[in-house]
């Protein structure tokens, strides 16, 4: 109490003054007791003192790049916050992610925390446990064989408007903005295709998560059902009331929402109350919202008009865990989020990044279409099976050195070091220390690529030691907390690439464009204009 009564004669002036030594003080003194034994290692300077600098790295887009940069000029170690360093090292995979290692979820996943914690966003040890038992089983390889036909038929419905563009295209025609103001010249369609890979991927996991696509390849427009408002959505799960929505881009919004969720996990979080009341924060915070509304109108409408499909939903609602326990009305939507989620951006992302690797690379589209023709010639179902693409060497190594140089999930995702402590590559790391190991830059260890790692070339999944790349490679991350739907997404993938490059041929509209990309929580690209012509047949 005196010390606050000494405060009251102090002018404002004083006061501001006062405020800024007390942060000053707060970031300086961490720094020089070191509760975290790194402030030996390099790093940019104002990394050592404050996670803004991490926080503006984020905003702008490029974490992945610009954690590379700093390897690159620093080695191995390099500090990107006050208590968290980057290790880029593919041992160190092992040990930061491992099973029975104690390391936890960061307090950075608390940002992307919306209807409630789930999957993807819990950091507790057993409450993952739990949710990954009740959940782990839909994935399986038996279980996502069953969701085949339906990725097959919306493949099926991109297909036809592709044959019908590409014939028009011939013809010179152009197509209206519904579409992607595509245009027909030289003999192909000209346009971005990361949108249709967007309606695609949305349609898919909407039919597999919530019964219905959202309907973007009908309509060729990004737009998606969100609830008006929670309470009267959640009414509706038991048919009390009538559900209300409006339309949204649905890509926009997860867009915005990963961009502020991580932007706003590396702040600490007594600054995310102050961050939130700036603009740019606010616009975010909306997003996540709007995130949440359209899983609840999604669930809300399938819970509604009640189905014996085999969805997703209907395998969450079925499970238990431990205790005979079924998933509640607000974790079983949590859960949905997830799958929307996990489901469209990285599906979409992925698919556009290995388009535009095979147009920028004509040989590898060419050696790609031979194995193709050869393994599935006979074949008169223009979309392929997963059955009959699992098995192709260079379809596997494609997609494999695609999501190498655009793995969706490039940050290196942060663990909290558990307590006794943690030895990694030589080094040992205090409890509460923040570990991580940037995917990104592992995918370009020359020692475990060769010099030539920013080239995208297939033929090195036949030519590196198989133990380096197994210990190296991390596009669905690694350990306890790796992606659940690998195998949905590895289906998907095969279907989806064989399929259209048995149909169609690729070609840049500007030769050696690069793939420009932004990111948030994922690393997505901005656009991929190409040209495309049906194949002989």
């Amino acid at each position: 109490m005196a010390f606050v009564e000494s405060l009251l004669p102090l002018d404002f002036k004083s006061l501001v003054y006062v405020a800024v030594a007390l942060v000053v003080l707060s970031h300086v003194i961490p720094y020089l007791t070191d509760p975290h034994a790194i402030r030996a290692y390099p790093g940019p300077f104002l990394a050592r003192f404050t996670d803004l600098w991490l926080g503006r790295v984020v905003a702008l887009g490029h974490r992945s790049e610009v954690v590379h940069e700093m390897h690159a000029k620093h080695g191995k170690f390099v500090r990107i916050a006050p208590n968290h360093l980057s290790i880029a090292d593919p041992d160190a995979l092992q040990i930061v992610y491992a099973h029975g290692n104690g390391s936890l979820k960061s307090n950075f996943y608390d940002a992307f925390v919306s209807i409630q914690r789930g999957l993807f966003n819990t950091r507790s040890r057993s409450e993952h446990a739990r949710k990954r038992k009740i959940v782990s089983h839909i994935f399986s390889q038996k279980s996502v064989l069953e969701f085949e036909p339906h990725v097959r038929e919306y493949v099926t419905q991109l297909f036809r408007h592709w044959d019908r563009m590409c014939e028009d295209g011939a013809k010179g025609l152009k197509g209206d903005d519904g579409e992607g103001g595509w245009r027909g010249k030289e003999g192909r369609v000209w346009f971005d295709c990361l949108p249709w890979y967007n309606y695609l991927a949305f349609d898919i996991i909407g039919d597999l998560a919530f019964g219905s696509p959202f309907g973007m390849l009908q309509t060729c427009k990004d737009a998606a059902a969100v609830a008006v408002s929670h309470n009267d959505a959640m009414a509706a799960y038991g048919g009390e009331g009538k559900l209300e929505v409006e339309y949204l881009p649905a890509v926009e919004v997860i867009n915005n929402r990963g961009t502020y969720s991580a932007s706003m996990g590396v702040l600490a979080p007594w600054m995310r109350p102050i961050a939130k009341k700036f603009p740019w924060f606010s616009k975010g915070d909306k997003a996540v919202k709007a995130l949440a509304g359209i899983a609840i109108a999604a669930v809300a409408q399938r819970l509604q008009t009640p189905t014996d499909r085999r969805d997703l939903l209907g395998k969450l609602q079925d499970g238990k865990d431990d205790e005979g326990k079924p998933m509640g009305r607000e974790e079983l939507t949590a859960e949905a989020l997830t799958e929307l989620i996990a489901g469209s951006d990285t599906t979409s992302n992925s698919s556009c990044a290995i388009t535009y690797y095979l147009a920028l690379n004509p040989q590898a589209q060419a050696n790609l279409q031979k194995e193709l023709d050869d393994a599935l010639g006979n074949e008169d179902d223009p979309v392929t099976s997963f059955q009959s693409t699992k098995t192709l060497p260079y379809l596997e190594a494609v997609i494999n050195e695609s999501l190498r140089l655009h793995s969706t999930s490039g940050i290196g995702l942060p663990r909290l070091v558990p307590e006794g402590g943690l030895t990694v590559c030589g080094k040992t790391f205090p409890e509460g220390t923040v570990l991580s190991v940037p995917t990104y830059t592992i995918h370009r260890d020359k020692s475990v690529w060769g010099e030539d790692v920013d080239a995208f070339r297939p033929e090195r999944w036949f030519e590196q030691d198989k133990n380096d790349i197994q210990r190296t490679f991390n596009p669905f991350s690694f350990g306890p907390r790796s992606c659940v739907g690998r195998n949905l997404a590895s289906m998907e993938l095969l279907i989806i690439i064989a399929s259209i490059f048995r149909r169609y041929e690729f070609v840049l509209e500007h030769p050696n464009q690069s793939l420009e990309t932004m990111e948030g929580f994922l690393r997505k690209p901005v656009e991929c204009h190409v040209g495309m012509k049906r194949r002989a047949q």
